[in-house]
C-alpha cells in the first residue's frame, strides 16, 4: 500500500510502521484512538451521571 512502510529486523521480522499522514491521516487518528482505549481497558468506569455531576461541580458544565 502507498504510505505505508514497515520496518524489520535483522530477520526480516516487522518491528514498526511509517505512514504518510497526509495520505492516511484519517487511518492514523482511527488506529490510535483503538490503542488509548485498549490501553485503558482496566481503567474504572463511571457513568454519565457521574461525569456530568463532575463536570458541574467543576464549572467546566
Amino acid at each position: 500500500m502507498k504510505g505505508i512502510s514497515f520496518l524489520t529486523d535483522a530477520k526480516n521480522k516487522k518491528v514498526a510502521v511509517q505512514i504518510d499522514l497526509k495520505k492516511h491521516g484519517a487511518i492514523w487518528e482511527d488506529f490510535y484512538d483503538a490503542i488509548v482505549a485498549h490501553s485503558r481497558r482496566h481503567e474504572k468506569t463511571i457513568s454519565l451521571q457521574e461525569l456530568k455531576a463532575t463536570l458541574k461541580s467543576s464549572g467546566k458544565l
